[in-house]
């Protein structure tokens, strides 16, 4: 059976983005480079990775999916040599594919008719090319009569005929496994830069009588490498882009998709529609027909259906259907929100429960809580959690009524129809349809400012 097999570049270190940090870590659209090369490679059907590390190798490893196999390559002298050092790791029956770490936005559709294209026709080796205006500084594609490969030639090398080929060499490659197991073995460094170039596995498997193609399937933009802060940028545009639009394709309406940022793993559904100014992070998932209104932020959460986000910010956390938050919520971690809630202007919540049909319409802190269905917390409530060394849990359940301006001390339990009357402060629990109220009773003195305001004259 055959097996699909990637090897993927990574050890450099790339002096140009001028940072501690190794060049395939760094982001776009929320994900690292060589994590965008790696979820291409297994949507377009290939079966085990294989990531060549060296420089900073374990800040690289701990951001890699856990199941991708290692090839350490310490001292960096060239393509040939970095593939060599996953040679261990190509079988005979393998079909491998060669990868660049840092450039992110190579398309599985790509990938997925490049595989084809090398198996129908039988080839070793496989280069995946483009076709440029301006091909200055790039590898030539000399073809043969056939229209197979003959040659790779770099513009340094090039004749002036060879210098007006258009279609250049992307840096891609298919292999058969075994035919790149024996080729490795006879590279050799005998050239100016002392290195070892993957492209001579391509002369040493022609020069033994197998067949190797070239095949024009990719854009220029897709092979794009991002070696510097500005490249990398112009990779964020472009694939902020082309996430936009298939969300658009999808069902979504964006109403300016130049100011709404949507990261590569979020999951939004038909009929729902993004306003300008909308981050969606992470792993975050948005219902079908909701409103994400403008310069709301949520990351790593889950929004259902027909729910409404108005200028707010949600962060790890679960919100239901027929739901609004906001404007100006604060859903910060472990909040679960559930169906028909409102949770309004100013209202902050925090490792909470807040079930079916309640509300916060207002101004209120909701944190280390458990809310049940039906419950009213007027403006200004304060679910008082910490006591300066411990947090605290209350409970309210269905039915009650938290009064404006009361504070709960936890740890607290409102039983089910408790009332809190206005300005309480609530240090012990209140049992089920009774009405609470801690607050001093109210005293009106008579002329009491003339009096003070003669005491002050004096």
């Amino acid at each position: 059976m055959m097996n699909f097999k990637a090897i993927i570049l990574a050890a450099g270190k790339g002096t140009r983005m001028k940072s501690k940090y190794p060049k395939v870590i760094h982001k776009v659209c929320g994900k690292e480079m060589v994590n965008h090369v790696i979820n291409v490679s297994q949507k377009s059907g290939v079966n085990d990775i294989v990531v060549i590390l060296g420089h900073e190798s374990d800040v690289v490893k701990e951001r890699l999916p856990k199941n991708s196999m290692i090839a350490m390559q310490t001292e960096q002298l060239g393509t040939g040599h970095a593939v060599k050092m996953a040679k261990e790791y190509i079988n005979d029956e393998d079909t491998i594919v060669v990868l660049c770490g840092d450039t992110p936005l190579i398309k599985e559709d790509t990938l997925r008719r490049l595989f084809a294209y090398h198996l129908e026709n039988e080839y070793h080796a496989t280069v995946l090319t483009t076709k440029v205006e301006n091909p200055t500084g790039y590898g030539r594609i000399i073809r043969d009569n056939n229209e197979d490969l003959l040659k790779i030639v770099e513009q340094k090398d090039a004749n002036e005929e060879e210098k007006a080929v258009k279609e250049i060499n992307s840096g891609i490659y298919c292999f058969n496994g075994k035919s790149l197991r024996e080729s490795l073995d006879l590279i050799d460094n005998n050239n100016a830069q002392g290195e070892y170039y993957l492209t001579d596995t391509i002369y040493i498997m022609r020069d033994r009588g197998q067949k190797v193609g070239a095949y024009n399937g990719s854009t220029i933009e897709e092979l794009m490498g991002v070696n510097s802060r500005v490249e990398l940028s112009k990779a964020e545009e472009i694939m902020r882009k082309r996430i936009n639009e298939s969300h658009m394709v999808n069902g979504v309406t964006i109403i300016d998709t130049n100011s709404t940022y949507i990261e590569s793993d979020v999951e939004i559904g038909n009929d729902t529609i993004i306003y300008p100014g909308v981050m969606l992070k992470g792993n975050t998932k948005i219902g079908s027909n909701c409103i994400i209104e403008m310069n709301s932020a949520i990351e790593n959460s889950t929004i259902g259906d027909n729910t409404e986000v108005k200028n707010s910010t949600v962060i790890d956390s679960v919100v239901g259907e027929n739901t609004t938050v906001g404007p100006y919520a604060y859903l910060r971690p472990k909040s679960n929100i559930g169906n028909n809630v409102k949770i309004g202007d100013f209202v902050e919540v925090k490792n909470a429960i807040i079930e079916d049909n309640s509300k916060a319409s207002h101004l209120s802190y909701i944190g280390d809580a458990h809310v049940g269905k039906d419950v009213n917390i007027g403006c200004g409530v304060v679910f008082v959690n910490y006591d300066g060394k411990n947090k605290f849990k209350s409970v309210v359940k269905d039915g009650a009524f938290i009064g404006s301006n009361s504070n709960l001390v936890a740890p607290v339990t409102v039983e089910e129809d408790g009332y809190i009357a206005t300005g309480s402060t609530i240090t012990n629990d209140v049992p089920k349809g009774a009405l609470a109220i801690a607050r001093e009773r109210q005293v009106v003195k008579e002329g009491w400012v003339e009096k003070k305001r003669s005491k002050d004259n004096q």
